[in-house]
């Protein structure tokens, strides 16, 4: 088995302006040449098994959750028990009992543990960027960015906490002393996605706990793996036993007990609209024993556009659609699904990127292929039978089937579909 040197930690000033975690440069060899040191380290760990953590204590289910490899789906990444109802109350009074120390923890000692985090992610960052290529097919570039953000999100939210912590009232009447202190709230139902299973779930964990609460984990089905080796990372640092709770299971069965929970506190969801309204509604009903109305955050999906005016610098517009399209295989909230242009610059646009989406390699994101496969069988059919309403609303230009030959995985070619009516059913979805 390959072994990977760990770099040491970048030091960064824990006062001062906030600078965000720098990305690698792989044309460079040596970092090529830790990453790909990188991957096989981790293929050497896949299928191993991991247990529910509640209360810091390691649990076994009958059920199992077994995380593929979209691109090599007889591979397994990692299996995991699979919590149902009957783990809810567990995971409740673990973390209700952990909030009772932990909500009282200073806030320092908070941050500093935050801080930790990202040192320790800092040293191990091309292992962590490896576990994303195998369980969710993210290029080495897009798994860059997924840690790099997650490291930042340990530095921004731990000295957010610390600036939050010196807050000050805006006014003090004459003869009164007031003081204004951020309370922590209880414990949160924290339901991340599988499209940055790294960034997002670790991201909305730590600002949980950096402000006190206490958290119950439900990591998606798709990409359990990763977030397991984070909570790993989190008992490594010394984090309280049951302050955060590793849960994978179902949505519609565990999801959506702890979402109605009487004593959830709060939930954090990033995912589809329809599971965020569903979430929306079953948080907003009152259930016995609840005594406050629930906080929701929820981040859902949408349609993005870019607009290509005749004025544009075409070049430009025709790289920053390819790129927003098709990286990390179009599977972000923030990816252009549709451009809108100029019949003045129409066809000469449409020519260009015709001719540059030609060019992304789809294969293994293991060797670095620009785009590799889409997250899962049931995603390839949805998006597949989306190009087929697509060629009876419009014109392929490229792309619009299954790249068989990148292998086994669920690997679709980059597909640009002209000419679609705005009212067509394509256009609707």
């Amino acid at each position: 088995m390959a072994t990977l040197e760990a770099s040491p930690p970048r030091t960064m000033p824990r006062e001062g302006r906030f600078v965000n975690e720098p990305f690698c440069d792989f044309t460079r060899e040596e970092n090529a040449r830790q990453m790909r040191a990188a991957v096989e380290k981790v293929r050497g760990q896949l299928g191993r098994e991991y247990d529910l953590i509640i209360g810091g204590k390691h649990v076994k289910t009958a059920d199992k959750i077994r995380s593929l490899n979209p691109t090599r789906p007889s591979e397994i990444v990692g299996i995991h028990q699979k919590a149902g109802k009957e783990q809810v109350e567990p995971a409740m009074n673990a973390a209700l009992k952990a909030f009772e120390s932990w909500s009282r923890t200073s806030v320092k000692e908070r941050a500093d543990l935050l801080f930790r985090v990202g040192d320790l992610l800092r040293q191990r960052k091309m292992e962590y960027m490896a576990w994303l290529v195998f369980e969710v097919s993210k290029n080495w570039a897009e798994a860059d960015a997924d840690i790099s953000e997650t490291i930042d999100f340990c530095e921004f939210y731990a000295r957010e906490a610390l600036r939050l912590a010196k807050t000050e009232t805006p006014a003090q009447m004459p003869g009164e002393h007031d003081s204004l202190t951020y309370i922590p709230l209880g414990v949160g139902a924290v339901i991340p996605p599988w499209n940055f299973p790294c960034a997002i779930m670790a991201g909305m964990t730590l600002a949980s706990i950096v402000c006190g609460n206490t958290v119950i984990l439900k990591p998606s089905s798709d990409s359990p793996t990763i977030a397991a080796k984070f909570v790993e990372l989190l008992e490594e640092v010394g984090t309280p036993e049951g302050v955060v709770n590793f849960y994978p299971g179902s949505g519609a069965s565990f999801g959506d007990a702890i979402v109605v929970h009487p004593k959830t506190r709060y939930v954090a969801f990033t995912g589809s609209r329809e599971v965020g309204l569903h979430i929306h509604k079953s948080a907003a009903a009152q259930v016995p024993g609840q005594i406050w109305i629930k906080r929701t955050i929820l981040e859902m999906g949408g349609k993005d556009a870019i607009i290509v005016d005749a004025d544009a610098d075409i070049d430009s517009a025709v790289e920053g659609v390819a790129q927003a399209a098709f990286g990390f295989q179009g599977q972000k909230c923030s990816a252009c699904s549709r451009a809108i242009v100029d019949e003045r610059v129409y066809d000469k646009f449409l020519d260009q990127l015709k001719s540059r989406v030609e060019k992304i390699k789809v294969g293994d994101p293991a060797e670095n292929a620009t785009m590799g496969a889409v997250i899962n069988e049931g995603s390839m059919k949805t998006i597949l039978s989306y190009i087929e309403q697509g060629k009876k609303d419009g014109r392929v230009i490229t792309g619009g089937e299954r790249a068989s030959e990148a292998g086994e995985g669920y690997f679709i070619r980059p597909t640009v579909i002209a000419d679609i009516p705005p009212k067509s059913k394509l256009e609707q979805e």
